[in-house]
């Protein structure tokens, strides 16, 4: 037996051994309650550590977190048992308690989730799925079983955040079990959340008439949820290369939900318990904060989108934004427009003398005279190097005229620095007839064009 199949099997084993040893001795026993007790636990820490089939090391440590923050709480609540501790040690030892509720909630969706296809608006998603559900929760489950909270308010504080913590818990991982695919993974996390939550509902009623005994059996309730959640990390659990995703419609009710509990509860005091006020607020933050964050997404996406058609150096259309819409053109039933294809002349030189700082700086100039010319509506893009082409709207003779424009936009020179740059563009013009050749056909008008030295090459009409 290797060292993780016998961890996996030590939790269990002492778990079975602190039962029958607790039905002997009745009474309260540090080894029992204080060692042994959260050996068991430590030994689930280890399992979560070790564990092979969870990638996610987010999900990991976070699962591994909130466990240790319960074994520190519950050494504090046990040692104070047996030994003279400070009058703030039980509340240090909640506090512990309450902070496995937000690792938990980070862990739950990573250990459900599809590995490295879970991110953040999913993780977002499922939390406002959790809170949103389990606001309903609060106020239609725990009202009736706990309807009055007397005493000091840091104990009804705790006395009300433990169970709200655990139906936001049950809400999140039967969710997000219904939704993934199922698996003894999810089975078993989830049998480990109810057990867990079970517990606290029971531990909460006993304390609540006064009925609690320390050293109980029903203690044990809880290391066995922890068992659970350990085992199911150590199943194989099916990934899938497609993001996990929340129902809209499901995120679209937790926010509603919460909403309408929270204007009831300003509506009518006292109508609703107060203490859903937490996770019906919680909801719609993390709403806020996850729109947010979908628009700024949204918005990078579409300045990627930008970059991607755009000419880095001429903020032009570039070659695939051009094909695009010649595409477009050539399959419309709107024929009057025509493509043309630039290429200048004696820029190679020009570059090559000057340097390509100049040379970037006169393609940047060239481009702009192209635009002034063009007249509105028009596309002109830089398909690479000293080559431009443009689509513009109009008949045969109309769109000549238009190419000679752009080739007497070029007549003098440019000034850049201190220099004076001439440079000229061979121009091929093709008419639109809904043909699928139309750049090709332009390529040869604009080297005709070269080849005779007269600017404008129109391809001539059949």
């Amino acid at each position: 037996m290797g060292s993780k199949s016998f961890l996996r099997v030590l939790a269990p084993i002492f778990l079975c051994a602190h039962i029958i040893l607790r039905s002997i001795h009745l009474t309260p026993n540090i080894f029992l309650d204080l060692f042994l007790y959260n050996l068991i636990a430590v030994c689930v820490v280890l399992v979560v550590l070790a564990s092979e089939f969870l990638k996610d090391v987010i999900g990991r440590y976070a699962l591994a977190t909130g466990i240790i923050f319960w074994i520190v709480g519950s050494v504090l609540s046990t040692a104070a048992e047996f030994f003279s501790l400070p009058l703030l040690s039980s509340n240090i030892a909640k506090i512990f308690y309450l902070l496995f509720y937000p690792c938990m909630i980070v862990a739950i969706p990573r250990i459900l989730g599809n590995g490295k296809k879970f991110g953040l608006l999913e993780a977002l998603d499922a939390m406002i799925l959790g809170f949103g559900l389990g606001s309903l929760g609060s106020a239609l489950l725990l009202r009736p079983v706990f309807p009055k909270f007397s005493g000091e308010i840091v104990a009804t504080f705790f006395a009300i955040c433990f169970p709200v913590g655990d139906v936001v818990l049950l809400a999140l991982v039967l969710t997000l079990a219904s939704i993934t695919a199922m698996s003894l993974r999810s089975g078993l996390l989830s049998a480990g959340i109810f057990c867990f939550s079970l517990s606290d509902f029971y531990f909460l009623w006993l304390n609540v008439n006064h009925r609690y005994t320390f050293g109980a059996l029903s203690d044990d309730v809880w290391l066995l949820a922890l068992i659970l959640i350990s085992i199911a990390i150590t199943q194989s659990h099916k990934t899938s290369k497609n993001k996990y995703v929340v129902p809209s419609v499901l995120i679209v009710l937790s926010i509603m939900t919460s909403a309408t509990l929270l204007s009831i509860t300003a509506l009518r005091p006292g109508y609703l318990p107060n203490f859903i006020l937490f996770p019906t607020i919680t909801t719609l933050v993390l709403a806020f904060v996850r729109m947010t964050i979908a628009l700024r997404e949204s918005r990078s996406i579409g300045e990627e989108r930008i970059l991607a058609r755009t000419d880095d150096l001429t903020g032009l259309a570039n070659r695939r934004r051009f094909i695009s819409d010649l595409n477009v053109l050539s399959q419309g039933t709107q024929f009057d427009s025509a493509l043309l294809l630039l290429d200048l002349d004696g820029f190679k030189p020009i570059n090559d003398k000057y340097g390509h700082a100049i040379g970037d700086r006169l393609l940047k100039e060239v481009s702009l005279r192209f635009s002034r010319v063009l007249p509105d509506g028009s596309v002109l893009a830089r398909l690479g190097g000293d080559e431009f082409a443009a689509i513009v709207s109009g008949e045969r003779a109309t769109t000549i005229d238009i190419a000679r424009s752009l080739r007497a936009a070029l007549s003098y020179p440019f000034s850049i620095g201190v220099e004076e740059i001439t440079v000229g563009v061979s121009i091929g013009h093709v008419s639109n007839d809904g043909a699928s050749d139309l750049m090709r056909r332009a390529d040869l008008a604009m080297y005709q064009a070269k080849r005779e030295g007269v600017g404008v090459w129109s391809e001539p009409v059949l």
